[in-house]
């Protein structure tokens, strides 16, 4: 399993730009990237489907398992890992510092939401 770099997150948990593009079906082309809100948890990035499990590209992700995110001028591939459990707790906490002003963040720490946190984990030779 690769990792992200310390720089790589910093970076990222920095601004509020990721676009996530799971495959296609066909496994091999990307899908049309989504903007989504990521955080940064004990040196991983995490991210959430605003609409649940019913978003577009959380069920892609699911499907297909692998995409490619774009964030803080950094484009690299990536697979999914479903998140369940207590860190979502965490998760919770990091959307509710980095998000504290949008009128958006209930929903994205709401149980719809949570039941769709995926963590992004790099693809590396």
């Amino acid at each position: 399993m690769s990792s992200w770099s310390k720089d790589e997150l910093e970076k990222i948990a920095k601004v509020d730009d990721l676009h996530i593009a799971p495959f296609r079906e066909d496994g091999v082309t990307y899908g049309t990237p989504t903007w989504v809100w990521s955080v940064v948890v004990d040196d991983a990035l995490y991210v959430r489907a605003y609409n649940g499990s019913t978003s577009r590209w959380y069920k892609a992700a699911m499907q297909q398992k692998r995409g490619r995110i774009t964030a803080a001028k950094i484009t690299t591939d990536f697979t999914f890992e479903p998140v369940d459990g207590s860190i979502n707790d965490r998760i919770d906490e990091a959307y509710r510092t980095k998000y504290k002003t949008s009128p958006y963040l209930p929903p994205m720490v709401s149980k719809r939401t949570r039941s769709a946190t995926v963590k992004i984990v790099p693809s590396r030779a």
